[in-house]
């Protein structure tokens, strides 16, 4: 599943087999007894699980990211989509408890049971062009809408977060390096990721006098729109999903990551006219202005120029579920590199 970059994604070790207390979360929302629970695989933070009763079926999720699992904040979550379905936004709200909390800790775990969407993902390539408008029309009335349930006194902080260093990243591409060559046995992915740290070294040698300034405006942003949070029923949306990181960010910068993993192809490049479609119909839901685009893709094209976090995961912490993502997420700094303008372009154009 892909992530966001901001926040980049946390270190953890991959999660262990972990049975939710099912028993007790049924009693607690009234939700009758369990005849089926099967984990959802998709996801590489938190734990889900489909979950058929003798009342219905239900979405259960287990809050296990430490950085996302405070239930203050989940309860937060909650409310915000509540709001934004009374709003008419296609979310899935979680149900309350038998005590009218939506968050249930049990044994210092926190879980929610929402209602089971039936739906599919549906990724840049199977959607037309303007299907691609439709989304990026959604994102902007999820941005515009949260602007009119969250409160103003939430935007902290005041000013977006300080572009990558590239003194940090060349730092951090030499422990790399040593990583891949202490790595044994030596296999394709050690070739493919000396290959890619080698050229991205090269090309920020190359640009490092063009790092962005800190980013525009921000808002509340859902945090982490992508095709595995947002579920499909026909040619439609469905349900935006995984709230985990609604927060305060530069909101263009959302949109241009968003696009980022829906369009891009297993080659590592962007279908820049689906992109082009969505971002025309995002700039007019959500009243962004073309210069807002493309500061937005600069500060993005340079994020994903200082950004190793697969390699990270890959060689600190063994963790291998976002290695079938690097040979195109690689391959894509380095073309958007050569195709800038182009990409700039499609974004504000």
């Amino acid at each position: 599943m892909p992530r966001p970059s901001v926040p980049l994604p946390v270190l953890h070790a991959p999660p262990v087999s972990h049975a939710p207390p099912l028993g007790t979360l049924l009693r607690q929302y009234a939700a009758g007894s369990a005849l089926t629970c099967v984990p959802v695989d998709q996801g590489l933070l938190n734990r889900g699980y489909r979950v058929a009763t003798t009342r219905g079926r239900y979405f259960l999720k287990h809050h296990f990211d430490p950085e996302t699992a405070d239930p203050a904040a989940i309860a937060r979550q909650h409310r915000a989509t509540q709001r934004l379905a009374d709003l008419g936004v296609p979310v899935a709200p979680p149900l309350a408890g038998n005590d009218g909390r939506t968050v249930a800790v049990v044994g210092g775990h926190a879980y929610a049971l929402h209602p089971w969407i039936d739906g599919r993902h549906r990724h840049g390539g199977q959607l037309t062009a303007e299907q691609c408008g439709r989304l990026g029309a959604l994102l902007g009335v999820v941005h515009a809408s949260l602007e009119r349930v969250m409160p103003a006194q939430g935007r902290a902080p005041a000013e977006p977060a300080e572009s990558a260093d590239p003194a940090d990243t060349f730092t951090l591409i030499d422990d790399l390096l040593g990583r891949v060559r202490r790595h044994r046995p030596s296999d394709a992915f050690d070739e493919l990721a000396r290959h890619r740290l080698l050229e991205r070294r090269a090309l920020l040698e190359q640009h490092a006098d063009r790092r962005p300034p800190r980013g525009g405006s921000v808002g509340w942003v859902h945090g982490d729109f992508h095709p595995f949070n947002l579920l499909y029923k026909g040619d439609a949306p469905a349900a935006i999903v995984d709230w985990d990181r609604l927060g305060v960010q530069p909101r263009a910068e959302e949109a241009v990551r968003a696009a980022v993993i829906f369009f891009v192809r297993p080659v590592g490049t962007l279908d820049l006219p689906k992109a082009r479609a969505y971002a025309r119909a995002y700039r007019r839901t959500a009243d962004a202005k073309p210069s807002e685009l493309a500061a937005a893709v600069h500060r993005v094209w340079w994020e994903r120029l200082n950004d190793f976090w697969m390699l990270r995961w890959h060689y600190e912490r063994g963790d291998t579920r976002a290695d079938s993502q690097f040979p195109a997420a690689s391959a894509l700094a380095v073309w958007w590199t050569r195709e800038y303008d182009a990409v700039c372009e499609a974004f504000s154009g």
